[in-house]
């Protein structure tokens, strides 16, 4: 049976502090490879996802975070990264950096049980950066979200 044909009911969360607590069979480069490709067209090069894991995963003050992993039938059909900020008030404690589910299965709660996983595992606000063309906007209002400023950015390029 293909994740397609799987009831989306039999999907189990998986939490990921450090690298090794990722299920067997599943590298931390096999993350970095979901995140990028199942976030399309909304993504983040391989190396920027790579970086976002290995902040999430850092031991060092004021940073650090964690993964929540969906799978099904033992293959990861979507995940959620959560950074700490190391800030309080003006700049949320938390940031939703990526949230992924296998095209196949989306439409069918899974995203919503990543985020809802993810709040029950943090204190203090959580943000995250969406752009305004993002179908997945909606969950993200649906679930509690948002939009209280407009980011501006300057580019040194």
């Amino acid at each position: 049976m293909t994740a397609q044909n799987m009831p989306a009911d039999t999907v189990s969360l998986h939490e990921v502090e450090v690298p090794h607590d990722l299920p067997e069979g599943l590298s931390l480069e096999d993350v970095v490879e979901f995140f990028h490709s199942r976030m399309k067209p909304y993504h983040d090069t391989i190396e920027d996802v790579r970086r976002g894991l290995d902040y999430a995963f850092s031991d060092a003050e004021g940073k650090g975070g964690f993964l929540v992993l969906a799978l099904q039938g033992g293959a990861m059909v979507g995940g959620i990264t959560i950074l700490n900020t190391g800030m309080a008030g003006y700049i949320p404690e938390h940031l939703l950096l990526f949230v992924a589910v296998d095209p196949a299965l989306r439409g069918r709660g899974i995203g919503e049980r990543l985020i809802r996983a993810a709040f029950q595992r943090v204190d203090g606000a959580m943000k995250l950066h969406v752009e305004h063309d993002n179908p997945a906007r909606r969950l993200y209002e649906r679930v509690g979200f948002s939009n209280k400023y407009l980011e501006m950015r300057r580019d040194r390029s």
